[in-house]
Parts: C-alpha cells; sequence; structure tokens
C-alpha cells in the first residue's frame, strides 16, 4: 500500500486492515459477532418496547435500564454493521469524517455504559439498603437529572478527539490497523507529535473508568453486607444471586475495557490481533449481554414479554 507523500490535515479516505494476522478468518468471526449484534438489537429494542408499553415498569431500575439500552444500541450499531462489511464484502474503505464520527461515538457512548453501570449500582444500594426511602431518593426528576449527566459527560470529554484529529497533518500510511477507527489507531498514522493529545485521551479514559468502578464496586460492597445480614436465608440467596449477575457484564465491560486502555499504555509485546480481538468485546459483548441478564433475569419483564407472546399467538 503506498504511503502518503505530502502532508494534509484530512484525508480523504482510510482503510481498515481488520484483525491483523486473522484475515483469512474474517468471514468466520463475522458470523459470531453477527449473531450477537443481531442479540443486541432484538434484546434492547425489546426491553424498551416494554418498559414503554407498561407504566408499572416506571421505576428507577427500568428507566436506567432504558437509558443503558439506547447506548448499548448506539454503541453496538455504530461499529457492527461497518464491521460486517468489511469482514464479508471486504469494504475496506472509510471516510476520514466518518472515521471520526465513528470514533467519537465509540468513545463517548462506552463512557456513557459506564456512567449507566454506576447510576444502576447505586439504584441496586438504595433499593436493598434503603428500601423505605427509595422512591423519595430516586425520583423521576432525579432519574432524568442523573441521565443527563451522565449524557453530557460522555460528549463533554470526547468531543475534543476528532477536533484534535480533524487539525493534525497525516504524512503516514493511511492503514488503520483495527476493525472500526479507534482513537489511538487513528492518532498513530499522524506525522506530529500527539504525545499531549494521547495523554488526556488515556488519562481520561482512565480517570472515569477507575472512578466509575471503585464506585461500582462500593455500591456492591454494601450491598453484599445488608445481604449477608438479612434474616432470611432464601432472601439472601435471591438478592445474591440478581447481583451475581449484575457483576459479571459489569465485569465483562470493565476487564475488556480495561484491558485495552492498559495495552495502549503498557502493553507493547502483546500481540496485535489479541489486543483488537479484545477490543472488539467490549463493544459487543455488553449489548449482547445486558437484555440477558437485566431483562431475561427480570421477573417482571418476564412477564410482560411472555404476556405479549400469549396475547399474538391467541
Amino acid at each position: 500500500m503506498p504511503l502518503l507523500n505530502t502532508s494534509r490535515p484530512s484525508p480523504v479516505t482510510f482503510l481498515l486492515m481488520g484483525i491483523p494476522g486473522l484475515e483469512h478468518l474474517h468471514v468466520w468471526i463475522g458470523i459470531p459477532f453477527c449473531s450477537m449484534y443481531v442479540v443486541a438489537v432484538v434484546g434492547n429494542v425489546t426491553i424498551l418496547a416494554v418498559v414503554r408499553a407498561e407504566r408499572s415498569l416506571h421505576e428507577p431500575m427500568f428507566l436506567f435500564l432504558c437509558m443503558l439500552s439506547v447506548t448499548d444500541l448506539v454503541l453496538s450499531t455504530s461499529t457492527l454493521p461497518r464491521m460486517l462489511c468489511l469482514f464479508w464484502l471486504g469494504a475496506h474503505d472509510i471516510t476520514f469524517d466518518a472515521c471520526l464520527a465513528q470514533m467519537f461515538f465509540i468513545h463517548s457512548f462506552t463512557t456513557m455504559e459506564s456512567g449507566f453501570f454506576l447510576a444502576m449500582a447505586i439504584d441496586r444500594y438504595v433499593a436493598i439498603c434503603h428500601p423505605l426511602h427509595h422512591a423519595t431518593i430516586l425520583t423521576h426528576s432525579r432519574i432524568t437529572i442523573i441521565g443527563i449527566i451522565v449524557v453530557i459527560r460522555g460528549v463533554a470529554f470526547f468531543s475534543p478527539h476528532p477536533i484534535l484529529l480533524k487539525q493534525l497533518s497525516y504524512c503516514r500510511t493511511q492503514i488503520i490497523a483495527h476493525t472500526y477507527c479507534e482513537f489511538m489507531a487513528v492518532v498513530k498514522l499522524a506525522c506530529v507529535d500527539t504525545g499531549a493529545i494521547t495523554r488526556y485521551s488515556l488519562s481520561v479514559a482512565s480517570i472515569i473508568g477507575s472512578g466509575d468502578a471503585i464506585l461500582i464496586a462500593i455500591s456492591y460492597a454494601f450491598i453484599l453486607h445488608s445481604v449477608f445480614s438479612l434474616p432470611s436465608r432464601e432472601a439472601s440467596f435471591k438478592a445474591l444471586g440478581t447481583c451475581g449477575s449484575h457483576v459479571c457484564v459489569i465485569l465483562v465491560f470493565y476487564s475488556t475495557t480495561g484491558f485495552s486502555i492498559f495495552t495502549h499504555r503498557f502493553g507493547k509485546n502483546v500481540p496485535a490481533h489479541v489486543h483488537i480481538f479484545i477490543a472488539n468485546m467490549y463493544l459487543l459483548v455488553p449489548p449482547f449481554l445486558n437484555p440477558i441478564v437485566y431483562g431475561v433475569r427480570t421477573k417482571k419483564i418476564q412477564e410482560h414479554v411472555l404476556r405479549a407472546l400469549r396475547v399474538k399467538v391467541s
């Protein structure tokens, strides 16, 4: 692939390589990716439809779940269709502006996902540790404010990314060694010093991610303390089972996200295909698992979905 001989701030297109070293498996890798995307879309749309139709579900837990579902839909849709075109149709080229737009959606909505996980953990803490005050603490107006803060935080901290990259000069290859337009993958193509931009991006991602993860851990520590203090053993196991499934989803999200962040900073010896494959996981797995864990395993949503299916069948 020829190199760019001249420096220019805005190249016409970039070329997405995919997963380096696994190009011969792209078609097969696309099959599970596509299956997970379909489940994510159907599951999250179902949750949104059920909660919207049933006023009895207009509670803090389900309202936060709807916010998480919207985030999952945007996050997965901003990457998967384009990725499948690369895997199955060999469509490697992506325009510069589309690349920047995809980058903004990925990073800002990943931050929003982290924020909504924290909001849901706080909701579970209030519901289990302070059940008598749950309705008065998490009112609809406060839920709305929390949602707005999470969205503004994601947009504010990651809006500079595409703006900064738009100003850079690109005199290296146009090939992005990734399946999507990740910030660090694009920065490496610039022919100017990008140390300050890189430090800003990694610092913001690390601070937000670690801060949310620590607060979630503290919330669940209090929850577990209250759960084990319940007089009924059956109630303790029921609450523990619910918390356990939620913690699994959160661990998958933060472990894959953290691996991607710290690999850029410290993991110079991590093979590129391993790094990129895991980087795809935090965009795929949480949107796929969230409807299953938060939806299928939630009794109220199960009942409403089954009731709707019975009506349609009859």
